[in-house]
């Protein structure tokens, strides 16, 4: 099982980025699938989430600006970004949990495969 992020950058406030996680070794869409973030001296943080009933579950923070969806074709999961904010500066990661609930659970101990993550930075 491998999962690989993409598609991190900078931006300035305002603007938009989306980020890509390639999964390998199963089904993107036979799992809950989410993006946590950590900036720098915080804890990790869930952000948005997919179940394989396609539910959807997205932070406070981040609900009407920020859309997951997955490329079942491309066996990826995708974080379309607008609307960021320089508080949205942080490492993101994309993580799999082996559940198969309507709705995904959200904390990060029940998420068991990761990937390296990419840095998505906002400028005032």
């Amino acid at each position: 099982v491998q999962l690989q992020e993409s598609g991190g950058g900078s931006v300035q406030s305002g603007g938009s980025l989306s980020l890509s996680c390639a999964v390998s070794g199963y089904s993107v869409t036979w799992y809950c699938m989410g993006w946590f973030r950590q900036a720098p001296g915080k804890e990790r943080e869930g952000v948005a989430f997919v179940s394989s009933y396609a539910e959807t579950t997205y932070a406070d923070s981040v609900k009407g600006r920020f859309t997951i969806a997955r490329d079942n074709a491309k066996n990826t999961l995708l974080l379309q970004m607008n609307s960021l904010k320089p508080e949205d500066t942080a490492m993101y990661f994309c993580a799999a949990d082996p559940s198969r609930g309507r709705h995904c659970r959200t904390s990060v101990p029940q998420y068991a495969n990761w990937g390296q993550g990419t840095q998505v930075t906002v400028s005032s």
